[in-house]
């Protein structure tokens, strides 16, 4: 009697998805893009799984913008990555220095297969993954990886016996090298007859993922500001340039005195006020901002900022410890505790300058670390993400210069290629990046509370 498989994994996917998956089959370069959630990581890791069972190559790599990213959604994604399709067949492990996921058993006919995560998002990065062959290359967040390891990785595909591609990607600016380059050049081809290996291509919105509840899918929308450029992407699944004012909601809130984002008492219930340091130079200023971040990461409220414009007077290293102790004592006195410090990590002789005046002026306590200063695009995203759904606020006078700040922060015109924050003095970007420092290590803490 033959042995009857039983389905441990509940895959569903809607039509588009499935058609997609069947053209894996005999298609060399296969793209999913789309929105958050639209399930184009998970239909491309089941098609690059079911490759693998009858692939002759035994190499194959996976890649993210980091070895825990690639791990974490194609190795996990969320139940549903290759640990699990191969559970009982496979074991994690290092292959040449590299993270590895070894495969074999039944699925494989007793075969071994090898796939190698890597990072791939640094310049660098391509070293790691330089010198072997591979069959196959799945790749989550491709826009996210530096073009260097994109190269080198097509590279490392010459001598594959069933070469395929996979690529998963949220949609970026239309003009991004990732599209001008790769996806929309092969599409070209391919249009015009001239991709004999075969082209696949997937474009997928939230509203394709038959998984998710109409409760659920209201929730995740109630995460964006309507038409702000995170909702166009991340829900509608669009490529569209990044324009105009940043926070467009806050700035017409602040302008038409609403201040909905306002309160005038002192918050409660607050677990840590975390105090970021901004450096500036001759053409800019140095900022404080103080953040307490509520119990079960629900708010983050910003207590107080400061900024001293370094044009229109000289700071010296003595006056500017002065100025942040002046500006610790003030949180001090009105919340009685500061649990951390983040300051500006590329000055380390000015960090070591303040620990010195905290230690002289009995506040060696003080906890003064390095910012984490993750990408800015990540920390704007968040704070995005955290005002539309009414979890920012500040302190209602304590936080002129942040506010002025926010409200005139506005994308680079000029940059038709990035999205990137407008940094050329017009604007007060030295009390965004000291307020970011203050939740940039709770994030994924904030976000998930979401």
């Amino acid at each position: 009697m033959a042995k009857r498989k039983r389905k441990t994994i509940d895959f569903r996917f809607s039509d588009k998805h499935k058609q997609y998956i069947r053209q894996c089959r005999v298609c060399s370069i296969n793209v999913a893009e789309g929105a958050v959630r639209a399930g184009k990581t998970i239909a491309n890791v089941f098609a690059f799984a079911q490759e693998l069972k009858t692939s002759p190559d035994r190499l194959h790599l996976a890649t993210g913008s980091t070895v825990g990213n690639a791990k974490l959604n194609i190795g996990d994604c969320n139940g549903y990555g290759l640990e699990h399709i191969f559970r009982g067949q496979c074991h994690w492990g290092r292959y040449l220095e590299n993270e590895a996921l070894f495969i074999k058993g039944e699925a494989t006919g007793g075969r071994s297969r090898i796939v190698i995560f890597a990072g791939a998002g640094k310049a660098d990065s391509y070293k790691k993954i330089r010198g072997n062959s591979y069959g196959m290359w799945i790749a989550t967040e491709i826009n996210l990886h530096h073009d260097n390891s994109i190269k080198e990785a097509n590279n490392r595909l010459l001598a594959s016996r069933h070469l395929k591609i996979f690529w998963d990607l949220n949609p970026d600016n239309p003009k991004a090298q990732i599209y001008t380059e790769y996806i929309d050049s092969w599409q070209e081809k391919a249009d015009a007859g001239n991709m004999s290996e075969g082209y696949n291509y997937l474009h997928c919105t939230l509203y394709d993922n038959i998984t998710i509840t109409p409760e659920r899918l209201k929730a995740i929308e109630q995460r964006y500001e309507v038409d702000s450029i995170w909702y166009l992407r991340d829900i509608k699944g669009q490529r569209v340039i990044a324009e105009g004012l940043i926070y467009r909601r806050f700035a017409d809130d602040t302008a038409s005195k609403q201040y909905t984002f306002a309160i005038h008492e002192k918050p409660k219930d607050l677990m840590e006020i975390n105090v970021g340091v901004d450096f500036g130079g001759s053409n800019s200023g140095h900022a404080f901002t103080a953040t307490g971040i509520t119990r079960g990461y629900n708010l983050v409220v910003v207590l107080a900022s400061e900024r001293i414009d370094c044009k229109k007077q000289e700071i010296d290293p003595e006056m500017l410890a002065g100025m942040f102790l002046n500006f610790c004592q003030r949180i001090l006195s009105a919340y009685g505790y500061i649990t951390a410090v983040y300051a500006d990590n590329a000055e380390q002789t000015l960090i070591a300058g303040l620990r010195s005046a905290s230690r002289k002026n009995g506040l060696s306590w003080l906890r003064i670390e390095n910012a984490l200063k993750t990408e800015i695009n990540d920390r704007i995203n968040a704070t995005a993400i955290l005002m539309a759904q009414g979890r920012f606020r500040y302190v209602y006078g304590q936080c002129t210069n942040l506010v002025s700040a926010l409200c005139t922060a506005v994308w680079n015109p000029k940059n038709e290629v990035k999205n990137e924050r407008l940094d050329d003095g017009t604007s007060d970007i030295d009390s965004l990046d000291s307020f970011e420092y203050t939740f940039e290590r709770r994030i994924s803490q904030l976000i998930r509370y979401g």
